[in-house]
């Protein structure tokens, strides 16, 4: 090998320790990035020539590879929406709201931008599955990212539900006398929404013996407004000498009475003033020997009456939305006012065949190439998919003491190499000399 070619490998070496420097240097400065996935450096010997008698060397290449397949530790956040993936997957995202390129990404620093989309630090839009008022994916393939829509929670507007289930707790006094009544209101929703009253009426029959009735319905808010007519009363309550209730019956117009199940006594709302459908509800009163529910005890007071514990009911108004919810299955959930919590979206994890093979846009987001093969959409939780923990980001891959250890020794591979150069100078300044 000639002097020109030992300067021209040790040129190859400076170059190769650069390059090599900056990978390092990247590293170093984004050690504190969310999702951001190391670089390597390998060097490579390549030959101009080679003869049986002697070998030509030309030096080194050095090609940067990042670690993209390489999980980062999971730190929590203070941010709700911020998310981190704990297995293989990626988020899928895009530059635009709209018909955008995607691209996949562990930079889950998403928040809520002034739009009401969630997106990261770098400017991406998360994508996922709109879900209907089912919690049901409303897309025909899941399997392309076409399926996919920009998450936004902004605009999202709380459903009413009308009341299917009421429940009372409450003790009836035994020390009553035969004939006296007591009140109890309840609330209940019609299915647009809206609060309405009812009164049931507690009257003492006999001994251990009650009869339960309602009045029609009126508007919480003004009690002079009757708002639908009811049915499915009167009810009769018998009680057991321990207190504890014991069977149940309806009342017929003409004072007969048909035994009815505990579990299954029901009543009818119809004609809403309002325009809401019928409603059907079912009644809990308790349980038949058991002090759940309805019970029979002496009140102990001079003048008896109905002790209320406990009132239920499912029903609600529309509420107003105060957040949302992501679970470790990816779905998120709007959570409102008024104690109703909805899925809307459900976020998808593409998965790759070789990670590795896929092309950095940047050191946390990357596109698909025919290296890495071609992206699967799934659910959280699916095979490599991971699980998606919220409140939580996705750590840098980089170490720091490894980069140092790399500094070093790139440091003194590129002064050697610079001191061939240098004697590679001095022997070819010899051979000059030579010659005078």
């Amino acid at each position: 090998m000639s002097i020109t070619s030992a300067m021209y490998s040790a040129t190859s070496g400076l170059m190769a320790q650069s390059k090599a420097l900056a990978s390092i240097s990247s590293n170093i400065a984004n050690s504190s990035t969310t999702g951001f996935k190391s670089t390597g450096t390998n060097f490579n010997s390549y030959i101009n020539k080679t003869s049986t008698i002697d070998e030509q060397t030309g030096g080194v290449l050095a090609t940067t590879y990042r670690n993209i397949s390489a999980q980062g530790e999971i730190q929590s956040s203070s941010v709700s929406t911020n998310m981190a993936i704990n297995g293989e997957g990626f988020f899928v995202v895009s530059e635009e709201t709209a018909d955008g390129t995607v691209a996949f990404t562990r930079n889950g620093s998403f928040s809520t931008d002034a739009q009401g989309y969630l997106s990261n630090s770098e400017g991406y839009y998360l994508y996922g599955w709109a879900l209907n008022a089912n919690g049901a994916v409303t897309a025909g393939n899941k399997g392309s990212v076409d399926s996919l829509v920009p998450v936004n929670v902004a605009n999202i507007k709380g459903t009413p539900k009308a009341t299917s289930t009421m429940g009372i707790d409450a003790n009836l006094p035994s020390d009553a006398n035969t004939g006296d009544s007591f009140t109890t209101d309840m609330e209940m929703f019609d299915s647009l929404g809206v609060s309405h009253s009812i009164t049931l009426s507690w009257t003492k029959t006999g001994e251990n013996t009650w009869e339960l009735d309602a009045s029609d319905p009126v508007m919480s808010s003004d009690a002079t407004r009757t708002t639908g007519t009811i049915a499915g009363f009167p009810i009769q309550l018998s009680f057991n000498t321990d207190g504890t209730l014991s069977s149940a019956a309806t009342v017929a117009a003409d004072g007969t009475t048909t035994p009815a199940d505990l579990s299954a006594l029901s009543f009818t709302v119809d004609g809403w003033t309002t325009g809401a459908g019928g409603s059907a509800v079912a009644l809990n009163l308790g349980t038949a020997n058991s002090n759940n529910g309805l019970t029979q005890h002496a009140s102990g007071d001079s003048t008896p009456s109905v002790s209320v514990e406990t009132t239920t009911q499912n029903g609600y108004k529309p509420g107003s939305l105060t957040g949302t919810t992501i679970g470790k299955d990816g779905i998120v959930r709007a959570v409102f006012d008024n104690g109703e919590t909805r899925a809307i979206y459900q976020i998808p994890i593409a998965t790759f065949a070789n990670a590795d093979g896929l092309e950095s846009v940047t050191g946390t987001t990357f596109t698909q190439t025919a290296a890495a093969g071609q992206y699967q959409l799934r659910t959280a939780g699916d095979a490599k998919a991971g699980t998606v923990t919220a409140g939580a980001l996705e750590s840098s891959t980089v170490e720091l003491t490894d980069e140092f250890s790399r500094m070093i020794v790139a440091q003194q591979a590129y002064s050697a190499a610079s001191k061939v150069i240098t004697t590679s100078q001095d022997m070819m300044d010899t051979l000059i000399a030579m010659k005078r």
